[in-house]
């Protein structure tokens, strides 16, 4: 059996029993890294549970399937437009469209049939939810374009995987806009600063073919522009929860995501070929620690 597992992928094992059309498949929507769609999650979670109406498992049941679909989605739809350039970086070239294994008709077809299930996820939200999550679709289409453009498209991702936050919220209430604001602003400079450690994987390639990316821009000062970045994360933060419940010992709930972040900055080595990788997937615990405080400050 032929060797196609990227190499970033997180289960190896389940996605090489797959025959290779479906393994193929399972990799465009990136199943097999299931990072992406916690990272697209989270905010969502926030969002819901920042609100102040309890658990509420089963709309979160709900969010966590739109997650897992419009990430694929987003991931396939983003390797139909880059499949040129992913065939000239060697971390992306053994992607199923970039190798020509899944021509784009099939990778369209699979497109529609994730979203259609981010359809039906849609359908159970309330009207001003569902305005607000289809707003996102402008966003999301222009972003594989951000890396030709502009040297920032980390920033660009920052508006569109933080999108999750307003949609859990408008779900459960119309209020509160400078605290929802404040949140959002911090989660799209945390964006920036975990998908700019991600890029450090691929600074050397990304140069050689015109690729743009906040790690090359940020070239000898990248440790010291993502610790400022989660630095405004942090804050921004704070700020949300200040304007929500104007109460220091809420403010305490952010502690340990603040000092993971930290943690992340400190240990970060961008020589050390798979130190960034593992920083990078470390933040699906900093999403569930941010998840905890909203929690807290949300319901106390």
């Amino acid at each position: 059996m032929t060797d196609t597992i990227v190499p970033d992928s997180e289960h190896r094992g389940i996605v090489a029993r797959l025959p290779q059309l479906p393994r193929d498949l399972a990799q465009l929507a990136r199943f097999d890294r299931p990072i992406g769609w916690w990272l697209l999650f989270w905010p969502c979670v926030w969002g819901v549970w920042l609100a102040g109406a309890g658990w509420q498992v089963a709309l979160l049941g709900w969010l966590l399937l739109g997650s897992i679909a419009m990430r694929g989605a987003g991931c396939v739809y983003n390797d139909i437009v880059d499949a040129d350039l992913d065939r000239k970086v060697a971390r992306t070239a053994a992607r199923p469209v970039a190798s020509g294994r899944v021509p784009k008709t099939l990778a369209w077809g699979w497109l529609g049939l994730l979203c259609l299930i981010g359809l039906v996820v849609l359908l159970q939200l309330r009207p001003l939810a569902q305005i607000v999550a289809l707003a996102s679709v402008a966003l999301v289409a222009a972003y594989p374009f951000m890396k030709r453009i502009t040297w920032w498209p980390q920033a660009w991702l920052g508006l569109v995987f933080t999108w999750g936050l307003l949609v859990g919220w408008t779900q459960l209430r119309s209020d509160n806009w400078d605290a929802l604001a404040a949140m959002y602003a911090g989660a799209a400079l945390w964006v920036i600063g975990y998908d700019t450690i991600y890029a450090l994987q691929d600074r050397e390639d990304d140069a050689l073919v015109g690729i743009r990316s906040s790690a090359l821009r940020l070239g000898e000062g990248v440790k010291r522009g993502v610790a400022l970045f989660y630095l405004g994360a942090v804050a921004l933060w704070a700020l949300a929860f200040w304007l929500y419940r104007a109460d220091w010992i809420a403010l305490l709930a952010l502690a340990p995501a603040a000092a993971h972040l930290a943690w992340q900055v400190v240990t970060l080595d961008p020589a050390d070929p798979d130190n960034p990788l593992a920083r990078f997937r470390a933040n699906r615990w900093t999403g569930a620690l941010v998840a905890a405080a909203c929690f807290v400050v949300g319901n106390a």
